[in-house]
């Protein structure tokens, strides 16, 4: 009897940490992700899951319109957006671009 118990504890212990480690992380970042589309609005910058930095012009349900050049439009399903950047987020980004001729030049 007392080895039954151990094996079902064992069991328990596995799925508890199967659910710990990888699919409660899942969900929290799932839901992450789907508040950032909820909050795309107008002139949002974002970040698409193919890396493309743009900015957004509309928001049509699911689809989002990004302008990712002056006068170059693209229509994108909302679910491509993975990032909306905010002031600080978009000035450190373009440090490290200015801060990459430097780099270069030594």
């Amino acid at each position: 009897m007392n080895e039954a118990l151990q094996q079902l504890l064992f069991f328990a212990l596995l799925i508890g940490g199967f659910y710990l480690l990888a699919i409660r992380p899942q969900r929290v970042r799932a839901k992450a992700l789907q508040q950032v589309r909820a909050g795309l609005e107008a002139g949002s910058r974002v970040i698409t899951t193919a890396g493309i930095h743009a900015t957004v012009v509309v928001v049509e349900g699911d689809d989002v319109v990004l302008e990712i050049a002056p006068g170059v439009r693209v229509r994108f399903a909302s679910a491509a957006v993975v990032r909306v950047l905010t002031p600080e987020v978009e000035q450190d980004e373009q440090d490290l671009v200015d801060d990459e001729p430097e780099a270069r030049d030594r």
